[in-house]
């Protein structure tokens, strides 16, 4: 029997969305008589949200989709300041040009998630500039600092593993919890809005909303925090030996992405199809329950499904496709990742392990001739033993490429132009 009444928060549960809930049996009641509004916020550090997002925005989703209104709230006043939670130095401060850029680019990915067009409990998309951006300093002091307590704020986590380790808060980071905080007034005055959700690291920075709209007279408001991931062997989620695995397709193509899904390790797979996919519980516990060579089957559902919800059905199952071929037919496909390369650094000879970091294969020369030393690397399906040949143009196959290898699943194709 579930602990829950609502099904926004049954769904949550089941699917291993909930670390913390400020007042379980209120938020439970209060979506039970709902609809209740809610939010998300999501700083414009750079053109895309990468994987480690996902949790968040499918927590948006399953609220929409259980009858109530999600808020995407981008921080176009936010990203002015940068979020001090668990980092080890400030981040860089970027200019308003760029933050508007980024937040265009995000943009895009939402709309495959929630409805922002729905006859009812429509989806809002909401930048906090409008009201940041706008606020005078010696009022904001005067009617919101004044409800902060320094000694609270310098318990938190975020700041205190910054000090523990002797590493600079300034004073501009220092007031971004404030900034948060005022963001949940704001959207509760505004939009009626109850609840905001989030990371477990962002546990002090939404309590500390909840606080100040108690303090500012807003109705109550609730916090519900998700888990911080990581993969079974402990990998920070949404990152790879080579960098972020983003959301948008112009900086990770949906066949890359359909790849690091497919690579999900077999201890994660049945907590992925349940946190990352809308598939019913029942064919989630089918495809877990599967032993022994079967769980790769389950892996390219995870991948499938997963690729579908971002990318779209066709590019799934084009990717799919195209690792199948690519994997159990030796085949080429005009989707692996293609490479341009001047025709020129092919007359010169292309070395071998430099053609490798070019095509993002590898990190770097070292790591590519270690590969090679252990059998890992192939050109055209063939391994290469020598870390000091190099690529020519007879190395070019009838398409007019080269297929570089990594291990049995990542491929790169160099074309020349």
């Amino acid at each position: 029997m579930s602990a829950f009444k609502s099904d926004f928060l049954n769904v949550l549960s089941e699917r291993g969305f909930v670390h913390q809930i400020s007042d379980p049996e209120g938020l439970d009641a209060a979506a039970v008589k709902g609809p209740i509004t809610g939010y998300i916020g999501f700083d414009p550090t750079a053109p895309s949200l990468h994987a480690g997002s996902l949790i968040q925005i499918m927590m948006l989703h399953w609220l929409q989709a259980t009858g109530h209104r999600a808020i995407s709230l981008m921080g176009g006043g936010t990203g002015m300041v940068g979020d001090p939670s668990f980092k080890d130095e400030a981040r860089q401060l970027m200019t308003l040009e760029t933050i508007e850029a980024n937040i265009a680019s995000i943009k895009r990915v939402f709309s495959n998630y929630l409805d922002y067009d729905a006859n009812t409990h429509t989806a809002l998309m909401i930048n906090n500039a409008e009201w940041l951006r706008e606020l005078n300093y010696l009022e904001f002091l005067r009617d919101v600092g004044r409800h902060f307590s320094v000694n609270r704020m310098l318990s938190f986590d975020s700041v205190k593993l910054r000090l523990e380790r002797e590493q600079s808060l300034s004073f501009l980071e220092f007031n971004y919890m404030i900034l948060q905080a005022y963001d949940f007034v704001e959207l509760a005055k505004r939009y009626d809005c109850q609840l905001q959700m989030g990371g477990s690291d962002q546990w002090g920075n939404i309590v500390n909303g909840i606080d100040l709209g108690h303090r500012m007279g807003t109705k109550q408001l609730f916090a519900l925090t998700s888990p911080l991931l990581t993969t079974s062997s402990g990998a920070k989620m949404g990152k790879t030996a080579n960098g972020a695995v983003w959301l948008n397709a112009d900086m990770m193509s949906p066949y890359d992405f359909w790849q690091y899904w497919r690579n999900t390790e077999d201890a994660d797979v049945e907590r992925f199809l349940k946190l990352y996919t809308t598939m019913p519980l029942s064919e989630v516990a089918r495809l877990a329950a599967l032993g022994g060579s079967e769980i790769n089957e389950a892996k390219k559902v995870l991948a499938t499904e997963i690729t579908a919800l971002l990318h779209g059905r066709e590019a799934a199952e084009t990717a799919a496709e195209t690792a199948r071929k690519t994997f159990e037919e030796g085949a080429l496909s005009e989707d692996l990742p293609t490479i341009e390369i001047p025709a020129a650094e092919l007359d010169a000879g292309l070395g071998v392990l430099t053609a490798f970091v070019t095509a993002g294969l590898v990190a770097s020369n070292g790591e590519a001739r270690r590969a090679v030393q252990g059998g890992g690397l192939k050109v055209n399906d063939k391994t290469v033993f020598d870390p000091k040949a190099a690529l020519a143009r007879t190395d070019l196959n009838a398409d007019g490429v080269i297929k570089l290898s990594f291990g049995r699943k990542k491929h790169v194709l160099l074309k020349a132009v």
